[in-house]
């Protein structure tokens, strides 16, 4: 008995392993060439399960389907198929990273991927068989506490914005918080235009926050960051501020101008009163001086009239006398 539950585990071992196998090494896939150039076709072969259907697909530098089609793998498993013909770089086919994905239909969606490049010659020089991805983020430099802000990535590859779901693409992403905790992104990131994202974030206090971005492409890993320094106010209520205080100066610098403008009148008017006090001084000075010559003149005169009177007074005198002295006599 215990024999023939050996002999059923060994059996159905052998045939899980034969599965798993089957599985793992049915599907393979090759591609003629790894640089390919303008008017060259793109041969891919390989190898899955007997007459089993292989959706063979092309994916531009950007992430999206450049090309697809299905075939049918022969009696023996085997499968060759011209995927495309290299056309005229274009905005549709730009000159970058491809990737060649073929999918077993019977394998439970079993893929293989290879990279190819499109490249503008592909023999003079060698071209590395890489994909160039860069992540770009944009944030501000300040903000304010309990301020929403909106951050933006742009990702790219070769050149090409890459487009996809921003919680797959991006799911990696986090915010690097003052405290020294981490905050996921990868649900609050939105697409604003395919290979452009954004997300809102309302700081809840002061210091530092780091965005680190992740992008998980074509298994190809980018990483970008940006960094936000968070105040208790903004640069524009600063300004705003600083404007109303530039405000009050110029208003007080008006003051101060009408004040001077004031100043110098009075200054004006006391040069005037002061000039018109001492031209009075002056008129006052000269009619003394005038007051002064005319008393002269007067006591000058009186001399005179004194010495005119008196030999008058003296004749009247001598004249009354001898008047009397002759009434005297006729008496």
């Amino acid at each position: 008995m215990n024999r023939l539950k050996l002999l059923v585990a060994i059996f159905l071992l052998i045939v899980m392993l034969a599965n798993f196998f089957s599985q793992a090494y049915a599907l393979q896939l090759s591609t003629d060439n790894e640089v390919y150039s303008e008017g060259q076709p793109l041969l891919v072969y390989g190898r899955a399960l007997p007459d089993e259907p292989v959706i063979i697909r092309l994916f531009a530098p950007d992430g999206t389907i450049a090309q697809f089609n299905q075939i049918t793998a022969d009696s023996n498993g085997d499968f060759s198929h011209t995927l495309i013909k290299w056309p005229n770089a274009t905005a549709n086919y730009p000159y970058g990273t491809y990737s060649v994905e073929a999918i077993a239909t019977k394998e439970n969606g079993t893929s293989q991927i290879v990279d190819v490049k499109f490249a503008s010659s592909s023999s003079l020089i060698p071209v590395p068989i890489q994909r160039v991805i860069i992540t770009q983020v944009f944030a501000p430099q300040t903000a304010a506490v309990n301020q929403p802000f909106r951050v933006f990535v742009q990702v790219t590859s070769d050149g090409q914005l890459v487009a996809g779901s921003p919680s797959k693409l991006l799911g990696g992403s986090h915010i690097h918080l003052p405290s020294g905790d981490i905050v996921n992104l990868s649900n609050s990131l939105k697409t604003l235009h395919p290979g452009l994202y954004y997300t809102d974030f309302t700081p809840p206090q002061e210091g530092t926050y780091v965005f680190h971005i992740v992008v998980d492409f074509q298994r190809t890993t980018s990483h970008g960051s940006a960094a936000t320094l968070v105040l208790k106010q903004d640069i524009t209520g600063i300004s705003n501020q600083i404007r109303k205080l530039n405000s009050v100066l110029d208003s007080t610098t008006q003051e101060l101008d009408k004040l001077k403008a004031e100043i110098q009148g009075f200054g004006d008017v006391l040069n005037s009163s002061q000039r018109s006090i001492t031209q009075a001084n002056q008129n006052i000075n000269r009619s003394v001086t005038s007051m002064s010559e005319s008393v002269q003149n007067v006591e000058a005169a009186s001399g005179q009239f004194n010495s005119l009177f008196l030999p008058v007074v003296a004749l009247i005198a001598i004249i009354i006398a001898l008047q009397i002295t002759i009434l005297a006599r006729r008496r």
